[in-house]
């Protein structure tokens, strides 16, 4: 009956579907895991298994609460972090089409009167009547150029072996470095606490974290610590000898582990992981806008000057 309500509550045919099909499974006797097992696309493994060890521990209520909360708390962090680029991609998309404007129909107008005129133009001048012509007879091919080198770029990432480089890179970069080790330890500590909250073996615990985890080396680092832990070494420094993690996390989880605590540190090395998230994302923002209003600027007052410096030039012959 609850599934039916929730199936009912949705707006959405294909997920109306999907719930339906998992309350049918369920009315034929199979365990609600085996009927959310039917439907893996909607469903991923983390859930699957933390609703298993539910049903066999018997405190299903307590883990679907839980698993709603990480739900509810991936979604905030992914909402936080799009909220925040949503500013600067508007002022640079914006920055540029101003830009290239400027340089496509108002450049030519203004400055081809000058070239009429069959004085020398100045250096800036003659530069932005250069690049405007440029835009103007590439402009579509230069478009096309940039959309293929951002698509070989997207099919390249999709392999696995250009694509450990690339986030071997990301984790070296002064800043960007900080903020994807930061977002993925979160995911990696919210997963493995409900995890091990739910009762769901450490190994496995383990294996299904490592899976939200979208850096490859960071991964690979987790896959690395399950088999020195089935080896008998704690989960602690079995990551940190990896060197991948903050260490502030290492030293949570270490201390979980020696008092029995491991989910409760667990979830407190992840919120403090999502505060530090934050606080990065603010603190970029507060720089970057700024920058970009005076990037903008500056091409503006390029702009400028390169009209007005042949105006100042006709004055100074009149005169």
């Amino acid at each position: 009956e609850s599934l039916l309500a929730v199936s009912q509550q949705s707006e959405k045919p294909r997920l109306k579907s999907i719930l339906l099909g998992v309350r049918s499974r369920v009315m034929e006797g199979h365990s609600l895991a085996d009927g959310l097992a039917e439907f893996p696309q909607a469903f991923p493994e983390l859930y699957r298994a933390t609703v298993a060890a539910g049903e066999h521990s018997g405190f299903l209520d307590s883990i679907l609460e839980r698993l709603a909360d990480y739900a509810e708390s991936r979604q905030q962090l992914r909402q936080r972090i799009s909220h925040a680029m949503i500013y600067p991609i508007i002022l640079t998309v914006m920055a540029l089409l101003i830009v290239s404007g400027l340089l496509v129909y108002v450049v030519p107008q203004v400055v081809g009167v000058f070239e009429n005129s069959g004085q020398q133009l100045p250096g800036l001048t003659a530069g932005l009547i250069a690049l405007s012509d440029f835009l103007r007879a590439n402009g579509i091919w230069l478009l096309i150029g940039v959309a293929l080198f951002a698509f070989a770029v997207r099919r390249l990432l999709k392999h696995p072996g250009p694509r450990r480089r690339y986030d071997s890179v990301l984790l070296r970069l002064p800043i960007l470095g900080r903020l994807v080790r930061g977002i993925n330890t979160a995911r990696f500590t919210r997963t493995l606490s409900i995890l091990a909250a739910s009762g769901v073996p450490v190994l496995d615990a383990l294996r299904i974290s490592a899976e939200v985890i979208n850096n490859i080396p960071m991964r690979e680092a987790v896959d690395e610590t399950a088999v020195r832990v089935r080896e008998g070494a704690p989960i602690g420094a079995s990551l940190g000898a990896t060197r991948l993690f903050p260490p502030m996390t290492m030293h949570l989880i270490s201390s979980g582990e020696a008092s029995g605590e491991l989910e409760t540190m667990l979830e407190r090395a992840a919120i403090n992981q999502e505060q530090e998230v934050d606080s990065l994302i603010a603190t970029l923002l507060s720089v970057m806008e700024p920058v970009l209003i005076l990037l903008m600027g500056a091409i503006v007052l390029v702009i400028v000057l390169a009209i007005l410096m042949p105006i100042f030039e006709l004055n100074q012959l009149v005169r």
